[in-house]
């Protein structure tokens, strides 16, 4: 003969899976990100530049190319306070430099930097020339030197590459309340910004 658990048994089970789910839900954090901090140009302050992209390049990745001037060691700078949560080397660094601008490609973002700055926003900072000055876990202010402009990682010219992303998703970059204007990829074009991104005096 053979045995069957009650109904009231079943039902109790099902109650229990629900609640435990339910719960586990409760304690997943949110993944709306908070408002969009006062992102600053990550230049000197009052220097104009020229935000560029290009087919392939992917939407809202910004290219920053200085509108006069060498680009080569030129500071990078935090948009915004936050958390270093990435600093070092990603992927491989290349040999391209000052002294040997044409030299072998690298791969990915070559020296590079990636700051938490809460809410889920967080921004990056690609091909820097030398190892960044900054290290993971370490505070930063907005306008602090985060390293200097290069060509490592795959990287054909001496630039930044920079992006600002919400909860992971790539986003349209804003300095100073406004929108950068480069958006999608589908062609090349470029925009000239003046850099706000200036540190009051102590």
């Amino acid at each position: 003969m053979t045995s069957r658990r009650p109904v009231p048994f079943i039902a109790g089970a099902v109650v229990t899976v629900a609640l435990v789910a339910a719960a586990v839900l409760v304690m997943l954090p949110s993944r709306e990100p908070g408002p969009r901090p006062a992102f600053q140009l990550p230049v000197a302050c009052d220097e104009t530049w020229i935000l560029t992209t290009y087919p392939g390049h992917d939407n809202f990745d910004i290219d920053f190319f200085p509108a006069k001037g060498k680009t080569w060691g030129r500071p990078i700078l935090a948009s915004y306070a936050g958390e270093v949560v990435e600093a070092g080397v990603n992927g491989t660094l290349g040999e391209r430099t000052p002294d040997n601008p044409d030299g072998p490609f690298g791969t990915g973002a070559g020296y590079w930097v990636k700051i938490d700055h809460g809410g889920l926003w967080t921004t990056q900072y690609l091909h820097m020339l030398e190892p960044p000055m900054v290290s993971e876990g370490q505070q930063v202010q907005q306008g602090q030197q985060l390293g200097k402009i290069g060509s490592t990682g795959k990287s054909g010219a001496p630039h930044l590459h920079y992006e600002q992303r919400a909860a992971g998703a790539k986003m349209e970059a804003y300095f100073a309340g406004l929108p950068s204007g480069i958006t999608t990829d589908d062609r090349e074009y470029s925009v000239r910004r003046t850099s706000a991104n200036c540190v009051p005096a102590d």
